[in-house]
């Protein structure tokens, strides 16, 4: 939905149906897929845990921070800014901003294995995807791909992503939990093991850690607040849309993981692999192994569709706080389509450094492990920062306009807020400590890397604050005063 050529305004509304599927395709991604596999039946509890108690409370505090400053620019720059001051909100924006940048390997990862998989040998194709030179190779070359084309314009962008994801998610979707349904039916043996029970053993605290990595799965739905005023009597119908959004997410995760789970015994799951390996094998059993080949091109699409997507958005947004003065001229700078070229150069370096952690990760998938919850660690505070900032504003702004509220009064914000931090900070803890399913290697690399990678990323955003001058302050831009300036 084309918001940033005002095609949406007073004259045109979203549907419930509409809207609800634009969240399904923001955030459904089937690269974790393999992940909860693992987990067998038990793996349903953990989406609907973390749908519970971050994905829906995410989505509609977010609703109401996006409505509350709709005609406001900085987005969790400016919900954290108004509640806890600009070098907090500067934080948040830079958070979700370089999370991002390291999130870039990991999903490019899969989009090495899905392009190594194009094969018709499978023994070839995996040893292929094991290789680190060729998955480094071919990081780096999808990433720089997916660069050059953002810097050509909001245009490409957005064709590239709105195809990418109907060809490399969606379909994907439909077809792995369709061929599922008919392997079991027609009586296909079921790989996973149904003993486990829907309720895991919680005693095992390292066996939680990759279950952690849902809530990254269901991260990106605070991006569809901005979509909350575009909604016909927002009041009842962004919610219901939300409500509908989030069981489809959770249904498609649910059963997609079930169906990689019938395919492949949990032994042998991959997390890098697993995906097109499942895939491989439904098309053996269907005597349609021709389709293989497809799908890993169909997949690697939707995975620079993803990127692309992505490498356009939160560089789009620290890009604009830093013109308001939080960051020095040199990232201020445009090419000639009006696209943040400096910006996306750092990011691209920063990038092509992490992808060199290849060198001391035991395997590719270990190495897949460690960014992804270096991500999640990242992600996870700005979370909470904006749980803490939409409570807060309920009584530093009290009288302020809130077109979408939760609630009459603070009871259902406090129930929300309260539920997605502690979820937020529930997943925070357990992120650090190293899955018992995956060789990551020595425990001090894995440690060094997460808790030296947060010192360093949070640390980062203060020092600019500090060093920063009036002379930053891009003369052309336009952004809205904080509350408390408007008064002085």
């Amino acid at each position: 939905m084309d918001t940033k050529n005002g095609k949406v305004g007073k004259a045109f509304k979203l549907s419930v149906t509409t809207l609800a599927i634009m969240n399904i395709t923001a955030v459904v991604s089937l690269r974790g897929l393999p992940s909860e596999a693992i987990y067998g039946p038990s793996s349903a509890f953990y989406y609907l845990f973390a749908a519970i108690v971050f994905l829906i409370p995410t989505a509609m505090v977010a609703a109401e921070l996006a409505a509350m400053f709709s005609d406001r620019q900085g987005g969790v720059f400016r919900w954290v800014g108004e509640a806890f001051g600009p070098r907090t909100g500067f934080l948040a924006i830079w958070l979700q901003w370089i999370e991002s940048t390291i999130w870039y390997p990991t999903v490019l990862t899969f989009g090495a294995v899905s392009l190594a998989f194009i094969g018709m040998n499978d023994v070839s194709d995996a040893a292929l995807a094991s290789n680190k030179v060729f998955t480094l190779i071919t990081v780096l070359a999808i990433y720089w791909i997916a660069t050059f084309i953002a810097m050509k314009g909001l245009d490409w962008v957005g064709k590239i992503s709105k195809w990418g994801g109907t060809i490399g998610t969606i379909i994907p979707a439909g077809l792995l939990i369709v061929l599922g349904i008919i392997y079991i039916a027609t009586g296909g043996h079921n790989n996973m093991d149904m003993s486990q029970g829907f309720f895991p053993d919680l005693t095992k605290i390292d066996n939680l850690v990759l279950a952690s990595s849902i809530f990254l799965f269901y991260a990106g739905m605070e991006m569809m607040g901005v979509h909350v005023m575009d909604v016909k009597n927002p009041s009842r119908n962004y919610p219901k849309a939300i409500i509908i959004g989030s069981l489809a997410t959770v249904c498609i995760f649910v059963l997609g993981t079930f169906a990689l789970g019938f395919i492949i015994p949990a032994k042998d799951i991959n997390l890098t692999q697993s995906l097109l390996i499942g895939f491989d094998n439904y098309f053996r059993h269907f005597h349609i192994s021709w389709a293989g080949p497809l799908i890993a091109v169909a997949l690697m699409f939707g995975v620079l569709a993803s990127v692309l997507t992505w490498v356009a958005g939160p560089s789009k947004g620290i890009f604009t706080v830093g013109k308001a003065g939080y960051l020095p001229p040199f990232f201020q700078k445009t090419n000639s389509h009006g696209v943040q070229r400096n910006i996306l150069l750092v990011q691209g370096g920063i990038v092509t450094l992490l992808s060199l952690l290849f060198v001391v990760m035991p395997s590719v998938q270990s190495f897949y492990q460690i960014l992804s919850q270096l991500t999640i660690l990242l992600y996870l505070i700005m979370y909470m920062l904006m749980f803490a900032a939409a409570i807060a504003l309920r009584y530093k702004m009290k009288d302020a306009p809130r077109p979408f509220r939760l609630g009459k009064g603070n009871a259902l914000m406090w129930i929300l807020g309260v539920m997605g931090f502690g979820g937020s900070l529930l997943a925070f803890v357990l992120s650090f400590i190293p899955p018992g399913q995956i060789a990551t290697g020595s425990n001090t690399v894995w440690y060094a890397v997460l808790i030296s990678g947060c010192v360093v990323m949070v640390a980062a955003p203060f020092i600019i604050y500090a060093k920063r001058k009036p002379s930053w302050r891009n003369p052309d831009t336009e952004f809205a005063p904080f509350h408390w300036e408007k008064k002085q």
